[in-house]
């Protein structure tokens, strides 16, 4: 019996190792990658009109919340020992209200992202008009809303039971979380949506040469298209399997009375929710990765703007003409970052 107690000790202990490694890991990398990504998108005109973009500043603003959830978990975990929603009536709903808001708003961002480029390559003129900036920032408002109001009435279902933790304690919303939110809402529906239109996207892309469209244009939907694709194919890889597990812990949550099966449930858990914390960090590392166009963007926005900014101000210079000078030269760059 104190076998199988130091077992399921020593398990724990790992588990709980494993998460805060992982956790201060995802989260340097996150904050670093997302507000990149937020900098980037916002700074250059080029994408100032792009609805794509906007999309994807709005997943990596919701990324840049989670990896602030992230960490205060993976703090409280290095203080007590899990992440004391077992603990905090409050803090159970409030962390599940909040972590539900973001992951629902990442996901559907890059299907938007996906579905943005499909119209926006498509060859039917009448296709690509359908979309404007106006209408995709309606659209996301209004998928906000949705979020919030959904992820506040299934996170106030979580209460805390004393051998259970933070669980889901009425049965309706089992069932709802069981065979719709889990499986098609965050599962298979956005896997389907952001998959189909990016291949869709993908195919437009390929035969673009063929339309009179601008250079500029055609460069930045290959771009926009290549990068959404690729973090489709993240998205899917790494969000499938803890949607499966989410589904079967739902059902079936481990009691704390059961040492063992509770202890390798938390390594279990801890192992799936670092392999999905990969889909709300790696998004810049995506782009930055398959996107040499990206590559120079950052670079642009870094060095020839910000870094150039940085070293006017922090320099002593005695006439005060030339650092305004520059900043309107580096306006006019801005304006001509097409060129990029």
């Amino acid at each position: 019996m104190s076998s199988s107690s130091s077992v399921s000790d020593g398990i724990l202990k790992f588990a709980t190792q494993y998460s805060l490694y992982t956790g201060y890991i995802m989260f340097s990398f996150g904050v670093i990658g997302n507000a990149l990504n937020i900098l980037v998108f916002t700074q250059l005109k080029l994408f100032r009109t792009n609805r794509c973009a906007f999309y994807i500043t709005i997943e990596s603003i919701s990324n840049f919340i989670y990896q602030f959830v992230s960490i205060s978990l993976t703090i409280l975990t290095s203080i007590y020992g899990d992440d004391a929603t077992g603990r905090s009536a409050i803090w159970c709903k409030f962390r599940y209200i909040l972590s539900q808001i973001c992951v629902v708003t990442t996901i559907y961002m890059i299907c938007f992202s996906a579905v943005d480029q499909f119209f926006s390559t498509n060859y039917r003129y009448n296709l690509r008009q359908i979309c404007t900036l106006k209408l995709g920032r309606y659209f996301a408002f209004i998928f906000i809303c949705f979020a919030i109001i959904h992820s506040i009435m299934l996170g106030s279902s979580y209460n805390v039971q004393p051998t259970l933790g933070c669980v889901i304690s009425d049965h309706t919303w089992i069932q709802y979380s069981t065979f719709f939110f889990y499986p098609i809402l965050t599962g298979f529906l956005p896997i389907i949506i952001a998959s189909s239109f990016s291949i869709l996207a993908y195919h437009n892309v390929r035969h673009i040469v063929r339309r009179q469209l601008p250079i500029v244009r055609r460069k930045l939907d290959k771009q926009m298209t290549a990068m959404v694709l690729m973090r489709v194919v993240v998205y899917v890889c790494v969000s499938s399997p803890y949607s499966a597990y989410r589904i079967y812990v739902t059902n079936f949550p481990t009691s704390r009375s059961m040492p063992m099966q509770y202890a390798i449930g938390r390594l279990i858990q801890a192992i799936f929710l670092s392999i999905t914390m990969i889909n709300y960090m790696i998004s810049f590392y995506i782009f930055i990765t398959f996107s040499s166009r990206f590559r120079r963007q950052v670079k642009f926005v870094l060095v020839k703007t910000y870094w150039q900014r940085w070293r006017y101000w922090c320099c002593f210079i005695n006439n005060r003409v030339e650092p305004e000078n520059n900043i309107e030269i580096h306006n006019i760059q801005i304006e001509s970052e097409e060129n990029i």
